[in-house]
């Protein structure tokens, strides 16, 4: 299928596979109990360790993604991680169950924007608890397949393949998130560095793999970096210490 990039708004990496291990949450929502705590090795695992609810988890309605025939309408593509951009959902929800309002940017970046799924490949409530976004198949972990190369997403025009986008849940353009969800933010990123041999603090010239369009970036930066928007609002001025934050967590 074409890039969906028209769409939507070095440390060496850890040693082995991620290794999850599950961890009881009781009721939330609509979704299921069971949510996954990936952990580094035994040296790193305290200061990186974060809670991911799965699809199942927050109540994905799968059905969404196809057609009436049957037919995925965004069959993934999977790509290598070149950076990481946050973003902020600045969707206006006032409903108090963070997978509801999961639910909701997911029927309406699929249904009513024609994304085929949720554009973000993670999101973070204000409690820390981190969401799996876009599906990326079951042969791998949360937004990778096997080979730990990145589904695509469509969280920012024309720069989507190889970019993985995390989302604040909330609006952020005068309040800052809570310091529980900035923490998960940082361990989530240092995560994702650590997997992907990202420099934290680092920059990159990002070349979009299917059509070839580059563009210097950060290696984790904001949707501002990308676009004339003010995502990821209050949370862009404090990207500069989220990124030493992030540093520390990878060099441990």
């Amino acid at each position: 299928m074409s890039d969906p990039n028209s769409a939507g708004s070095r440390r060496p990496t850890r040693p082995g596979p991620l290794v999850p291990r599950r961890v009881f949450l009781g009721a939330l929502g609509a979704a299921g109990a069971l949510s996954v705590v990936p952990a580094l090795p035994a040296a790193a695992a305290d200061s990186t360790a974060y809670t991911l609810l799965s699809r199942a988890d927050w109540g994905a309605d799968e059905s969404l993604r196809y057609t009436t025939a049957g037919t995925e309408i965004w069959p993934p593509e999977y790509y290598p991680v070149q950076t990481l951009t946050v973003h902020h959902t600045d969707d206006g929800s006032t409903d108090p169950d963070p997978a509801a309002v999961v639910r909701a940017i997911y029927r309406n970046d699929t249904v009513g924007k024609g994304y085929g799924d949720i554009g973000y490949h993670f999101l973070i409530d204000r409690n820390g608890r981190v969401y799996e976004g876009r599906w990326s198949g079951t042969d791998g972990t949360p937004a990778h397949d096997a080979a730990g190369r990145m589904v695509t997403g469509a969280h920012v025009q024309g720069y989507n393949s190889g970019n993985l986008g995390i989302a604040l849940l909330g609006t952020f353009t005068t309040t800052p998130p809570t310091t529980t969800a900035r923490t998960a933010l940082v361990q989530l990123l240092a995560d994702l560095a650590g997997r992907h041999a990202l420099v934290p603090a680092g920059k990159v010239l990002y070349r979009n793999p299917v059509s070839g369009v580059s563009r210097a970036a950060p290696v984790i930066g904001g949707h501002l970096d990308w676009a004339a928007t003010d995502c990821p609002g209050t949370v862009w001025s404090q990207l500069p210490a989220i990124r030493e934050e992030v540093a520390a967590l990878t060099s441990g």
